[in-house]
Parts: structure tokens; C-alpha cells; sequence
């Protein structure tokens, strides 16, 4: 379900007016998240870590309105709710594009992501999300400590989904540390909204509890 803004009464209107018709209205940034609490917590439970890290990260940016916005024929609608989907590999060294539906249990998530995993890497289709969807574009990159990327783009079709990458996990000193990147529209959020999803997404990561 989703609600149109209304936008002459939105205080970011002057913001959207301005960013909205730029030829790249995106920006992004990359942070070292400190994973150290939620590793050891799933290699002790034998839960996948990139399911947990990607949950953690589906209840983060559900709870930021602004991540929750597209832009559909020039008009601005919120999303009750955004789910994920992440790029998966494939044995074959390929990868394909999946839709994970959003639940706050985290073994609802757990039972229904790995389903869609399974159904992915059986198939050599593509299929992904269009622009206006209620999804979060992820993408892993478990090979690289990466500390900035970029994303393909096809400037001629409008997009306003944020996108959420993450790197190889690492150790510094006793920590394990993780890059992420994150890149959204402009028109949509501001660096004080991408702030407040980083520091949600640390607590979250933080907090073992399921």
C-alpha cells in the first residue's frame, strides 16, 4: 500500500523542486560498520550473517520515512512498508536479482528469504525490481573492502530507490568491520536521514536479540 504526498504542504518541497530534475539526482557515501557483536552472535546460532545484517537493515530503514518515498510520474508516494532486493550469486558465478518480503520476526524473514535464495539460484533470469518499487536495491560485495563504489545507472528511466551495498568483513585489531555504501536520491533524503538509518542499522546490529 502506498499514499501520494502531498507535496505544495511538504517542508521539503523547495529541496525536492531542486533535486528532481537533475541528470544524476543521487549521491552516496561509504561507512565501516563494526559487526564484531552480530558475527559472533550468528556463528554461535548458526543463523546466516547476511541474512541477520540484511534484516537488522530492512527494520532501519523502515523506520526513516524518507526511505520509504518514490517518485511515480512526478509525484511523491510513501510505502507503508519497503522490503528487500539483494543481488544473489549463483554457483555458476553468475548472480540474479531477488525480492525478500519485509517481516519484523526475524525467522518469518529467515524461512521466507532462504526459499527465495534457493528459487534464485535455480533459475538464469534476471528480472529486477523496477524504479517506483517498495524495495531497497542491496548488493553484496563479500570479496572487496571497498571504500566508495558506484552504481550502473540508465539515466533515461526515472529511479528514486535507495541502495544499499556491503563489503568484505574484515578484522581491525579485536572488531570486525564491514563496508557499507549507500546511495540515495537526493530529491527524497538528505545526509541527516542517511545519518540516522547508519547509527539505527550500528544499534540493530548491536542488539542480538531476536
Amino acid at each position: 500500500m502506498k499514499t501520494k504526498l502531498d507535496i505544495n504542504n511538504w517542508n521539503r518541497k523547495e529541496i525536492f523542486d531542486f533535486f528532481k530534475g537533475f541528470s544524476e539526482p543521487f549521491y552516496g557515501l561509504t561507512v565501516d560498520i563494526d559487526c564484531t557483536i552480530a558475527y559472533d552472535f550468528c556463528k554461535k546460532n548458526n543463523i546466516s550473517f547476511f541474512l541477520f545484517y540484511l534484516h537488522r537493515s530492512l527494520i532501519a530503514v523502515n523506520k526513516i520515512e524518507n526511505f520509504k518515498y518514490r517518485i511515480i510520474a512526478g509525484e511523491v508516494y510513501v510505502y507503508d512498508k519497503v522490503n528487500a532486493s539483494p543481488t544473489i550469486n549463483r554457483p555458476n558465478g553468475t548472480f540474479g536479482f531477488s525480492y525478500m518480503a519485509f517481516y519484523n520476526e526475524f525467522s518469518k524473514f529467515e524461512r521466507e528469504a532462504k526459499l527465495e535464495i534457493e528459487r534464485v539460484q535455480a533459475t538464469t533470469t534476471l528480472i529486477p525490481a523496477t524504479s517506483s518499487e517498495n524495495v531497497i536495491h542491496y548488493s553484496s560485495i563479500p570479496w572487496i573492502k571497498f571504500s566508495a563504489l558506484s552504481h550502473a545507472r540508465h539515466f533515461e528511466f526515472e529511479d528514486s530507490c535507495p541502495k544499499i551495498s556491503f563489503g568484505k568483513m574484515t578484522d581491525n585489531g579485536n572488531k570486525k568491520e564491514m563496508p557499507m555504501s549507500i546511495h540515495a536520491h537526493h530529491a527524497l533524503i538528505d545526509g541527516s536521514h542517511i545519518g540516522e538509518y547508519i547509527n539505527l542499522f550500528q544499534e540493530l546490529l548491536n542488539n542480538t536479540s531476536l
